[in-house]
């Protein structure tokens, strides 16, 4: 299985509704907070492409953010990412 990153803000609702979804989905996943951390924004910056949290990531795949891995999940293909099991295009 992959591993799952999910770059967050605490006080922002869709990184809370990301985290939720990976808790709800019972993914291991790393968080990394940058609220008070601009080196490790700018990294998710750099590495996503995108100044919005939250930013997910699977291996080295880019799902994007929550809207993106809600979207994902809806149509029944978050579960497959997730373990690793498609290479289908990224958001």
């Amino acid at each position: 299985m992959p591993t799952t990153e999910i770059y967050f803000k605490s006080w922002c609702p869709y990184s809370r509704r990301a985290l939720a979804l990976l808790a709800k989905k019972r993914i291991d996943y790393t968080p990394i907070d940058v609220s008070n951390d601009p080196e490790r924004e700018l990294e998710m910056r750099l590495r996503a492409g995108r100044t919005s949290v939250p930013q997910i990531f699977v291996g080295d795949r880019h799902l994007g953010g929550f809207d993106d891995i809600d979207a994902l999940d809806r149509a029944g293909e978050l579960d497959a990412i997730l373990a690793g099991e498609t290479e289908s295009a990224a958001a």
